[in-house]
Order: structure tokens, then C-alpha cells, then sequence
């Protein structure tokens, strides 16, 4: 009884360790997949990595993670060569194959989702005009000034925004690409009033930066701004 209780105490300390061990480990993989992302992402704000899976050792060991989250704060993205900010972005990746030399990884699926609030896309507009939320899912309010024999005139309009597909060189279907346009602009009886609108309120915007593979599949919008789902397989998580 005495060598069996010796045994069971000399286990249960090691598997304390092991689990202590496995810790640490996964806590200091999680920090340096986050600093590599950021440094890749060029990020101002933060990164946040989140490794699942139990033990983490064994894993690493096989170069195989069945889980890993992320949530960046403040990626900057181009839209149409301007740089717009993405407040935050949260996905979820499976299947992580990671590099041979641990820099990074490629996971076979990803989702996720981000939000580009109303201030960063008024920032980043190319017209001038000034976004705010539509007052139902989908729909935004565009401000924009319009010059009519010299005389500047503001004009608001609610504008639907959808995601369609951008052509790629072949013709075929390239990804896609965020449309806004206005549901109806009044004229008010000046000529060519809507025309010169819907000039500065009617846009497309294709979005480059986002992690390689992660594409954009859905988007809607509320008070808090645009909202963008996102997926895509073989995604580029992290590397030199």
C-alpha cells in the first residue's frame, strides 16, 4: 500500500507538472503567433491569439492545431489604394498546418467576422462625403456637397450597400466588392442635380490587405457601422 501510495503521489506531481508545462507553452506559442501577426499585419492596435486544444505539446510537436482564434484590433486594409481601418477583426481558424520553423501557419478553413464603424469609412471616403448609419440593416446614409452654378448645396440619401462580384482580367468572377448606392435622389426639378449626387454618393470598393485566403461573403449594417462576414480556405495565418 505504501509503494502504491508513492506511485500515485510521484504521478499526479508529474501530470501537475506536464499540465503546468503544457501552459506555458501554449501561452508563450499564443504570444509569439500574435506579435508575428501583427508584425506581418502592420498593426497599430492589438492582436490576440487564442490556441485550443489539450495537450498543446503533442500538437506543436505534429505541427497540427485543431483550433486557433484571433482578434486584431485596428488592421489597416486598401480599399481602391486608400488605407481603411478595420476596428476589429475576430475569426476562428481549423485545420492549422504550421511552418516547419514554428512562424507561422496555413489553416485549411477560416471564418470570421469584422466591423468598419461609420468614422473610418467616412475617413477613408474618396468623395468627401460623410456616412452614418441608414436606420435599418443594410442601408447607410451618405451626406455628401454638390456644386450647381457655383452654389454648394448638401444633400442626404439613403444608400443600400451590398457586396457583388468584381470581374477578374478574364471576366470571370475576382472576389468581391462593397457597392454602395443611393435608393433615390432628389432631383428637385435642377438639371443634372442627381447626376452630379449620385457622383459623389454612388461608389465600389474592392478591400486588399485582409489575410491571405479570408474572403468576403456577407455584410450587413447597424448603429455601430458596416459589418463584414468573412471565410475562405488555405488562409495564410502568420510567416516571414
Amino acid at each position: 500500500m505504501r509503494i502504491l501510495r508513492v506511485v500515485v503521489i510521484i504521478s499526479v506531481v508529474l501530470g501537475a507538472l506536464f499540465v503546468g508545462a503544457d501552459r506555458w507553452a501554449v501561452g508563450y506559442a499564443e504570444n509569439q503567433l500574435a506579435d508575428r501577426i501583427q508584425a506581418r499585419q502592420g498593426l497599430a492596435g492589438t492582436t490576440e491569439v487564442d490556441i485550443h486544444g489539450f495537450p498543446f505539446l503533442t500538437q506543436a510537436l505534429s505541427h497540427d492545431l485543431d483550433r486557433v482564434d484571433l482578434r486584431l484590433k485596428g488592421v489597416e486594409v486598401a480599399a481602391e489604394g486608400r488605407k481603411t481601418r478595420l476596428s476589429e477583426l475576430d475569426a476562428s481558424f481549423r485545420g492549422v498546418r504550421l511552418n516547419g520553423d514554428y512562424s507561422g501557419g496555413t489553416a485549411e478553413r477560416a471564418e470570421g467576422t469584422a466591423i468598419i464603424t461609420y468614422a473610418d469609412l467616412t475617413a477613408a471616403s474618396q468623395t468627401g462625403a460623410t456616412l452614418s448609419y441608414g436606420g435599418a440593416p443594410g442601408k447607410v446614409k451618405v451626406t455628401a456637397s454638390v456644386d450647381i452654378a457655383g452654389r454648394k448645396l448638401s444633400r442626404s440619401v439613403i444608400s443600400t450597400v451590398t457586396l457583388v462580384d468584381a470581374p477578374d482580367a478574364q471576366g470571370g468572377k475576382g472576389g468581391k466588392i462593397v457597392r454602395v448606392r443611393a435608393e433615390e435622389v432628389p432631383g428637385e426639378g435642377i438639371p443634372g442635380l442627381e447626376r452630379l449626387v449620385r457622383r459623389q454618393t454612388d461608389f465600389d470598393r474592392s478591400l486588399q490587405g485582409l489575410p491571405a485566403g479570408l474572403q468576403l461573403s456577407a455584410l450587413t449594417s447597424d448603429e455601430a457601422g458596416v459589418h463584414l462576414t468573412l471565410g475562405g480556405a488555405n488562409v495564410v495565418m502568420a510567416g516571414s
